[in-house]
This record gives structure tokens, sequence and C-alpha cells, in this order.
């Protein structure tokens, strides 16, 4: 679907209380009577942008674009930072997950005033599809505990802040094929060895919140589906009706190109694919049944029209808030394809990439950047 998933895939075949909820979660508020800023629930993927506009390190000066915009959730990619925030950066080596959440861009990105950070991440030291064709205890241990100690990392080290952390993998109806093609099924062993290693990611998740407490910070885990609407119509396995019924996640997140692009002219077929994969994902005892985020939506601006545009957007993103989804995240914020694979980037010309942008490689904003300003910025700040 995009080029930078091509890359990340080839890697995953081989191989005291001052906040005492945090401000970014929209059911412990609606719990407690109120409703979120649409700041704290509307957000932008900032990842391997083919272009860059300043001299600041690029995890940054994306992180402070998408402020401008007025946002405070952000999306970003964990898995391997220095190849999709190569720009003006020079990255340590880091052998764990918490040496990359130490690292200098990092700690800069997790001292700014975002409420939550959806990252996308994968343990260290093998591909991220290694289960494919089964897992050991031994592996699934190992998964255990690199997301134990990120999430006690997490939790220690932003206690009191406020601040929401979801750790996610990448469109998971790709990484349990291992490819994109859209004909084949998933094998009942990849089936399983998904099953069990999410269910690893999230026991590693529990342990550190049983062991260190949430006070003033959250941490979550969640999985991401993306071929929905042909389970849903066609009853095909995929992992919203094969995999999520026998896990025990806290969220999952939709990458819901299948509906809000690809039938974006009808948004019941998005709010259909909502309440089918709330029916097949098991509740959560912060979330309920509202465990369901909208992780990636968007149009390329030069393969819609401009009322194509101006109509699905607004269409995803009134469907999303309508039925209660947590987060709503726009991919993205510059665009990570290249129309010419061979072109080196950084590029100058906005005919060099297939705009999936916010902002254009000269500079420009879209259509898009303009309708979630004027959203993030209007008055009161609140859900209808």
């Amino acid at each position: 679907m995009r080029n930078h998933f091509s890359v990340i895939l080839l890697a995953v075949i081989c191989v005291g209380c001052v906040h005492q909820e945090n401000t970014g979660n929209v059911t412990l508020q609606q719990r407690a009577g109120e409703m979120p800023a649409l700041r704290d629930i509307i957000g932008v993927t900032h990842v391997n942008g083919r272009y860059y506009l300043t001299d600041e390190d690029f995890l940054n000066e994306g992180a402070e674009q998408i402020l401008a915009l007025g946002s405070r959730v952000i999306k970003v990619w964990f898995h391997k930072p220095q190849e999709s925030y190569s720009f003006n950066s020079k990255w340590p080596q880091m052998d764990t997950l918490v040496e990359i959440a130490q690292s200098p861009y990092f700690r800069e990105l997790f001292d700014k005033p975002f409420t939550t950070y959806i990252l996308m991440c994968f343990s260290m030291g093998r591909g991220g599809g290694y289960w494919k064709n089964s897992i050991t205890e031994q592996q699934k241990r190992d998964e255990q505990q690199q997301f134990y100690e990120l999430a006690k990392h997490l939790l220690t080290t932003y206690r009191n802040t406020g601040k929401t952390f979801v750790l996610q993998h990448w469109e998971g109806d790709w990484l349990i094929r291992g490819s994109f093609d859209k004909k084949i099924d998933p094998e009942p062993m990849a089936i399983s060895g998904m099953i069990e290693w999410l269910n690893a990611r999230q026991a590693g998740v529990n342990q550190a919140r049983q062991e260190v407490g949430q006070r003033g910070v959250r941490v979550y885990h969640a999985a991401e589906v993306n071929r929905v609407v042909v389970s849903m119509k066609e009853g095909r396995p995929n992992m919203v009706n094969s995999v999520l019924p026998h896990t025990n996640l806290d969220l999952v997140s939709y990458s819901a190109w299948d509906a809000t692009t690809g039938r974006f002219e009808d948004p019941n077929v998005f709010r259909g694919a909502l309440d089918f994969i709330a029916e097949n994902m098991p509740d959560s005892a912060d979330f309920g049944n509202r465990n369901v985020y909208l992780g990636e939506f968007g149009m390329p601006e030069n393969g819609f029209s401009a009322e194509q545009i101006r109509k699905a957007i607004p269409n995803a993103v009134q469907t999303a808030l309508d039925w209660g989804c947590p987060y709503k995240v726009y991919w993205q914020l510059y665009c990570n394809e290249l129309k010419e694979p061979k072109k080196q980037p950084p590029v100058h010309d906005n005919d060099d990439v297939r705009s999936f942008w916010l902002i254009r490689p000269d500079g420009s904003k879209a259509w898009t950047w303009g309708y979630f300003y004027r959203l993030l910025h209007s008055a009161g700040q609140k859900i209808n």
C-alpha cells in the first residue's frame, strides 16, 4: 500500500500522583463525566518522509509541525528509527527498546506537550514476523520481557506527566501473510503464532503495570488490523476474526484504507467495520467495548479530486467520533512514497512523491492541513 511498509516487510520476513488519570484517555474521562478535547484524540503519523523543511532533527521537526497543527497525539516508528528519521540526525547505537526510548531524540520527543504517543515497535533481535512459522516458549518469554522492560521504563520515567503511550505493530494482515497478496489467506500456523506473539507482548505490558502501577501515566498495547471489510462481507479469515477473539489486548488499531478510502462514499461501511472489529475484539478494562481506534486513514492529494478528499476525510473523522474511537490518526505529515523509487531523498519537488501529506516538499500546506487546523482550534475544542 505504501512503499515504506515494503522496506519493513523485507526485514519482517527475514528474520505520587499529580495526574491521577491521563488527560488523553477518552474512556477514563467519559467515566468521570468529562469529554476530551479533539486535540487529545485526533493525531497525525510522522514516519519516513522523503523531505525535510528545517535543520532540526527529523523526528522532532515533524513533532513540532504536528503541535503547530494543534494536535497532541503523534504516531511514530519506534522500530529502527535511524532509518525512518535519518535527516539531520546522528542516532546512537541502540540494542534494546529501552535504549531507543533513552536516545536523545526520543527523550526530546517525550518531553514535548503531547498527551499520547503511539509507537510502532517490534522486539529487538529478530524480524517482526518471526512467529509466522511457529513461536517457541523461549521466544514468548523474550517477547514478554522486552515489552515489560519498555513499559516499566515509560511508567517510571514519565510518572505524573499525564502522558499515554500505546505500543503497536503495523498492518497485521500483511504481517501475518508475509506479503501484500490479497488473494491468499493466512496459514493456520501463522494465525496461531500471531495469537501467542500478541499475548506475550500484552503480558509484558501487564506485568509492568502490575509491578509499577500507573500513577499519572498510562501504557497500553495494541494490535493493528487492515483487512476488515472483506472479512465482514465475505467471511474471509483475517486478523479481525481469526486472531483478535483469542487475545486479551488493551486496544486494536484499524488501518482503515479498505473502508475510509476504498469505500469513502458510504460511511456506513466504515461504521460497520468498526462494529465488526468490536464484536470480535474482547473488551478491555479501560476502554470497554470502544477499544478500537482509527490508526490510519488518508487520501493522496494527486490521486483523488478535491471534492472527493473534502468529502472522505470529514466523513471518516465524524464517523470515528460518533462511534467513539479513542484516537483518530491521519496518514500522514510528510509523504513517504516516492514516485520513482530510484530517486534519492531528500526531494524538493512536489511531483517527486505520491502526495500522502499535510505539508508538501515545497513547504506549502494541503487542504487537509487547513481542515484539521480549523477542527483542532475550533471553539470549545470538545466532541459534539
